[in-house]
């Protein structure tokens, strides 16, 4: 007899040599619980739904029932038994609302004429003969893509490359080809101002932005709309720059121009803006404005739409300046480990001897929370590296305290909350409308579960967050 694995991976099966003879059970086939044969008939089954892997995992209730629980939304179906349908899991996955948001998030946005597939070369006729100014197009069109500098056009080398392809080229100035960018751009802004004739309403968001090099700030404005073929659209209409002084009736008069310059002044929907003071006056004005010639819808009621996100990005700021100085520990933990590679040698061999699921190091930008949540939450993985790592590196003097890992877990566990409701009510590809109550009201219950905690460090935290959420959710129309 010759002997073959069994689906289960630790069970033997006898196979007869004779084929005209019966099969013949192993009695180690008998051994095989019946929770590896659920546990093999259930991966199967979800690869089988859904066509990969991680869509689904199983989990056993407190009655012992097994349930195949959703990655995505933990909505939690029956797993059935061996040869049980999986249809319902495929319907679930192909109709799972945060499955379709975490993967739209992997998708990346790229500029209008950029060629959507890179088999398919818009520029190139069948049959067509080489234009030099066909060329200038392609290389204006390539500069704003991958926003090249003008002058890349008097590169010596560059150019022998565009001779040696064809010798009818013709070199151009940065002046000319600075020229026909603008050309495109007007080209672009005039299809895009036909097209927004037709749209009945359209929704503006916009935000202030400071540069680091120039005293100066730059407001952007954005437009989101459905289009003729009722698909959710997303166009900068202008990013400008705000003279001094930056008052609201400044910033109201910059965002009025611009709706009026592309003819929408009178199909304004709403207009969402952070909750910096001058934007109620900027609003306060541009309502009025409009409400004269305009009839704004419910009587402009939901006009104005405060930022969510920013107010989330101000509850976790606040989180995070309870434990600026743990923060600042695991921060120079990190950066101690790589900075030669002697450490994070030492590291990693600590790392491989205790077991630790293998995942790399990550360090934050001060500047943007939501990497600093990613940087605790990986560190914590390795709370117990840095303790072993500690007895073998002498002038390692940032280890955080056993109560400092156990704040910063805590922490983590509400402001993932946090982040994610960012990302998804933050989207821009699908619509949120209909996603906003349910995610904010999550950020509500890991808040209100803060406030009931028995620790008093939690307690502290949660209370100032409370009253900023309460205060948003009162004021709010988004």
């Amino acid at each position: 007899m010759d002997s073959t694995p069994s689906a289960s991976g630790n069970a033997i099966v006898s196979v007869p040599s004779d084929p005209n003879q019966p099969q013949v059970r192993n009695e180690q086939r008998e051994e095989v619980t019946d929770s590896a044969i659920a546990a093999t008939d259930f991966a199967v089954a979800a690869d089988s739904a859904v066509g990969q892997r991680n869509e689904f995992h199983e989990v056993t209730l407190p009655n012992g029932q097994r349930k195949a629980v959703c990655n995505y939304c933990k909505a939690k179906f029956a797993t059935g038994g061996c040869g049980a349908s999986t249809s319902h899991l495929r319907r679930h996955s192909e109709s799972c609302l945060r499955r379709k948001i975490d993967q739209s998030r992997l998708k990346q946005s790229t500029i209008s004429f950029q060629p959507t597939s890179s088999a398919l070369n818009p520029f190139l006729t069948p049959g067509g003969k080489y234009s030099n100014l066909k060329m200038r197009e392609i290389i204006a069109t390539a500069i704003m893509v991958h926003e090249y500098p003008f002058s890349i056009v008097e590169d010596t080398v560059w150019m022998w490359a565009f001779k040696f392809a064809n010798f009818d080229f013709e070199k151009v100035s940065r002046q000319t080809i600075k020229s026909d960018c603008m050309a495109i751009y007007q080209a672009e802004k005039k299809c895009l101002k036909a097209e927004l004739m037709n749209v009945n309403k359209i929704s503006i968001t916009t935000d202030m932005w400071r540069s680091n090099h120039q005293v100066a700030e730059y407001m952007v404005i954005t437009g989101h709309y459905i289009d003729s073929e009722w698909k959710l659209q997303k166009r900068v209409l202008s990013f400008v720059k705000v003279t001094p002084p930056r008052r609201g009736v400044h910033v109201a008069d910059a965002i009025f121009k611009c709706l009026e310059s592309w003819g929408i002044e009178n199909k304004v929907f709403s207009v969402s803006v952070d909750n910096a003071a001058y934007n109620d006056v900027c609003i306060r004005n541009i309502k009025s404005t409009l409400s004269r010639s305009n009839n704004l819808v419910l009587n402009g009621n939901i006009f104005h739409v405060r930022c969510c996100a920013h107010i989330l990005n101000l509850l976790v700021q606040h989180g995070l300046s309870n434990i600026k100085d743990i923060i600042e520990n695991v921060r120079e933990s990190v950066k101690f480990v790589n900075q030669s590679d002697l450490r994070l040698k030492t590291f990693c061999d600590i790392v491989k001897q205790m077991g630790v699921k293998e995942r790399k190091l990550v360090i934050d930008c001060p500047t943007r929370w939501n990497s600093t949540c990613e940087m605790l939450s990986t560190s914590l993985i390795f709370k117990d590296v840095f303790l072993e790592y500690k007895e073998r590196e002498p002038y390692y003097n940032y280890l955080p305290s056993a109560e400092e890992w156990s704040k910063v877990d805590k922490v983590c566990n509400l402001l993932e909350v946090c982040s994610h409701v960012t990302n998804v009510i933050s989207g821009s590809d699908y619509p949120t409308a209909n996603l906003y109550l349910p995610e904010v009201y999550r950020v509500k219950e890991v808040i209100d579960a803060a406030i009931e905690d028995n620790d008093d460090f939690m307690r502290s935290m949660a209370g100032p967050m409370k009253v900023k959420f309460d205060k948003y959710r009162g004021s709010a129309t988004c």
